[in-house]
């Protein structure tokens, strides 16, 4: 998986930075678990400080464009963000494993 940030903008008002992001990958579409844990590693950001937003992707390719919204604290990100994209965005040991391996390639 290779990450390509297109743009970084950072929201003082919300106390976050706002990531858009394009996502190469091979073999199959690699879930939101494996995503989140890559891209916490490569911003050396806590997973739980991070929530992953839209992701689109288009037949045939195999590259994702994403966005991601990093938190300076968690409870900032408990009161602005919804329940349902929070749990979707849970860090689990899936998510950790799939971090390490992706920072050893």
């Amino acid at each position: 998986m290779d990450f390509e940030f297109i743009k970084e903008e950072e929201n003082k008002l919300l106390n976050r930075t706002e990531l858009d992001f394009v996502l190469t990958y091979d073999g199959a579409t690699p879930s939101r678990k494996e995503i989140l844990g890559k891209l916490c590693a490569l911003r050396n950001v806590s997973p739980e400080l991070c929530v992953l937003g839209s992701m689109k992707t288009e037949f045939g390719k195999q590259e994702i464009a994403g966005q991601a919204r990093v938190y300076q604290d968690a409870e900032v990100l408990k009161s602005t963000e919804l329940n349902h994209v929070i749990e979707n965005s849970t860090f689990t040991a899936e998510a950790a494993e799939a971090a390490e391996e992706g920072a050893e390639e």
